[in-house]
């Protein structure tokens, strides 16, 4: 009888290799008490958070928790039911609200999970017989969508303006076209030219989906994203984003002013044959998506942040991922995952909490220290940062 687990019989093999290290297991720890959106106790020390995606910090702020706990006691733990049956409540209704506010568009689709909104917005926009021309660094949720959508997978290079436009004129002319982009990459924090992007994407008479799960909240002069920083926006057919990220909880999002627009809560199967979020979760989204409108020195001090751990790190001596601070996502480059996993423990060590990434989710085989900085990050823990990396790249040899 065949195995049907041997195919991962090298993964199992590399992991048992990295344990029998000494060093503890980076993809199974556990946050025994979480403080505040930047410091918890893990292994009983108390620990900076840097890896949480908590970008604007909002996991702990009061009116969200006041909102959620409100929505517990008046709607109960759950809806169990999907969307389009007894699964929408009012506070649904008031996140999609919220998040057509948010982004100045006349539709919102709130999803259970931002994998769960590009699964089910992908697939069901373009299918059999259409084009889906991507950024090759995508998402797994994207290229999911894809696969499941079953339409034509055409990849260009990361980032690269010229390389999409030759993919796009070599495609039917009167074929269904969708491009794919994303404002922030979130292994190396960098950001897509998408102004340019859009321009040629365009010209070719496709339509755009932007995912801005990583830059929605802080980036732009309203929290936007990159389309709005680079003033695009309303040239994007369609906007996808996550909860899990700025606005502090769980769930995901499509944005959009297409016309037609209200049919795909009838034909999207992620969204026709899922569980809704629960109450709770929505009313703390809402509030936390009303707030994130009028955050503007949240959104300074972030960038503060970011570019002065990006400075300090590249001051000390470590590769990064990108010449400048452009998201509040900064990746160190490793030699290899055995010394990135050796790294990773001493900064756990000295009580400091980043991502251990590895292939296949980083792009070009690299092994990386993802750090994902937050509003709530002072200037101190910054600084404190800075001398726990400086530590811990000396002990392992990194610097």
């Amino acid at each position: 009888m065949t195995d049907l687990f041997s195919k991962f019989d090298a993964l199992i093999a590399q992991r048992e290799g990295l344990l029998a290290t000494g060093v503890k297991d980076p993809f199974s720890l556990v946050m025994e008490e979480v403080k505040s959106p930047t410091v918890a106790v893990v292994n009983g020390k108390e620990t900076i958070l840097l890896g949480t995606y908590n970008y604007m910090g909002m996991t702990f702020d009061d009116d969200v928790i006041a909102a959620g706990k409100q929505a517990l006691d008046e709607f109960g733990a759950g809806t169990t039911g999907s969307r389009v049956l007894n699964g929408t409540f009012q506070g649904h209704k008031e996140c999609e609200d919220a998040l057509k506010e948010f982004y100045g568009m006349d539709h919102a689709m709130v999803f259970s999970t931002g994998y769960q909104a590009n699964l089910g917005i992908i697939s069901t926009i373009a299918g059999k017989g259409d084009y889906i021309i991507l950024d090759i660094d995508s998402h797994a949720s994207i290229y999911d969508g894809c696969k499941m959508g079953d339409a034509e997978i055409v990849a260009f290079r990361h980032n690269d303006v010229e390389a999409l436009e030759k993919r796009l004129k070599r495609l039917p002319a009167d074929a269904g076209k969708l491009v794919v982009l994303e404002g922030v990459y979130s292994m190396l924090g960098d950001v897509a030219p998408l102004k340019e992007m859009i321009r040629v994407s365009k010209e070719a008479g496709a339509m755009i989906l932007v995912d801005e799960a990583h830059s929605m909240g802080f980036i732009g002069e309203n929290g936007r994203g990159v389309a709005e920083e680079q003033g695009v926006l309303d040239d994007v057919d369609f906007v996808i984003g996550t909860f899990s990220k700025s606005v502090g909880t769980v769930g995901g999002f499509c944005v959009s002013n297409h016309p037609k627009f209200e049919i795909m809560r009838l034909v999207c199967r992620p969204y026709v044959f899922t569980a809704s979020l629960p109450p709770a979760v929505v009313a703390c989204s809402a509030a936390s998506i009303r707030k994130l409108m009028h955050n503007g020195n949240k959104r300074a001090h972030l960038w503060e942040n970011s570019r002065n751990l990006h400075q300090g790190l590249r001051d000390l001596g470590f590769k990064l991922g990108t010449p400048d601070a452009q998201s509040a996502i900064i990746a160190v480059i490793m030699p290899d995952l055995e010394k990135g996993a050796m790294m990773w423990a001493a900064l756990l060590e000295n009580g400091l909490y980043v991502n251990l990434a590895r292939p296949p989710a980083t792009p070009a085989g690299m092994t990386l220290l993802r750090c994902s900085l937050c509003a709530e990050h002072s200037s101190e823990q910054v600084a404190d940062i800075l001398s726990r990396f400086e530590r811990a790249g000396k002990a392992v040899g990194i610097i």
